[in-house]
């Protein structure tokens, strides 16, 4: 896509700091960081969402968060990290190219899990549950 900044970088018309590299995917460090080493790792291939990701460069992209989160332990020793994934607009997608965020976590860092909420009755859950079930089939 020829406005993608994304698109860009992986072309080269825009420098990165670029993390991993293989055929299929680019890993390069997010200019604004949650964290100090804060990894976006994106498809070589433009798409906006996962969607339009075929599973081949699914499980190719799965493979290079593995490694970077693997890598990010073991160069900046943390213990943990998230994996994040914005997908679409209303979910936060800032870039409509599918990427994923690979956050090194640390004990300070003040971050929070998302809040947690109920169901009001089982029979919502259940009705939720149905919804999403149908939609499968």
């Amino acid at each position: 896509m020829e406005n993608c900044i994304f698109c860009k970088i992986i072309a080269g018309e825009i420098s990165s700091t670029k993390i991993y590299e293989d055929d299929a995917v680019l890993a390069i460090l997010d200019i604004n960081p949650v964290n100090e080493g804060d990894t976006l790792v994106m498809p070589k291939k433009h798409y906006e969402n996962m969607e339009a990701l075929p599973e081949a460069e699914l499980v190719a992209l799965a493979k290079a968060v593995k490694k970077i989160g693997q890598a990010l332990k073991n160069g900046l020793g943390i213990s943990g990290y998230n994996v994040t994934l914005n997908n679409d607009p209303i979910a936060g997608q800032m870039i409509p190219h599918f990427h994923w965020h690979v956050i090194p976590r640390l004990s300070e860092d003040g971050l929070k899990l998302w809040p947690q909420r109920q169901y009001e009755t089982t029979e919502d859950m259940e009705e939720a549950a149905k919804k999403i079930r149908t939609a499968l089939e």
